[in-house]
């Protein structure tokens, strides 16, 4: 899934669209998608500016992108203007490793349930088949 695919399904945009490509997904199951990591980042500039390192919370943001992929998908729909997919839970988070400019994240996300309008997912990141990231994470959509 290409970009032009993925703005479909997600309501963000510049600087906080986090997923440029869709690698692998299989509906109802799971999804792997990447996020080019680039010097030309936003908030690089301020964290840090002698160390650039990516924001933990937007690991956690681009694997939630992921799996909000994921879910329109499995639901065999796309969000509609009133819609917002919210966080409810992050649970685990453990972060392994820094991410930094050049890297390439591997977002990797599985259901584990989905009931009554809530969704939680394991996920994962990985930047050269290395564990950086990982966590429960806990969704719903609502209208606005």
């Amino acid at each position: 899934m290409d970009i032009h695919e993925i703005l479909k399904y997600l309501p963000h945009r510049y600087p906080f669209l986090l997923v440029d490509r869709v690698l692998e997904i299989e509906p109802g199951k799971g999804i792997t998608a990447l996020k080019n990591v680039t010097i030309n980042e936003p908030f690089f500039n301020g964290h840090f500016p002698n160390h650039p390192v990516m924001p933990g919370v937007l690991i956690i943001e681009a694997l939630a992108q992921a799996s909000a992929i994921l879910s329109f998908r499995t639901m065999e729909t796309k969000p509609q203007p009133d819609s917002v997919y919210y966080f409810v839970g992050i649970d685990g988070v453990r972060f392994k490793k820094p991410v930094m400019p050049g890297d390439q994240l591997i977002l990797k996300s599985s259901i584990v349930r989905h009931a009554q309008g809530l969704w939680k997912y394991a996920v994962r990141a990985e930047v050269d088949g290395q564990l950086v990231t990982e966590a429960q994470l806990m969704c719903t959509l609502r209208s606005v």
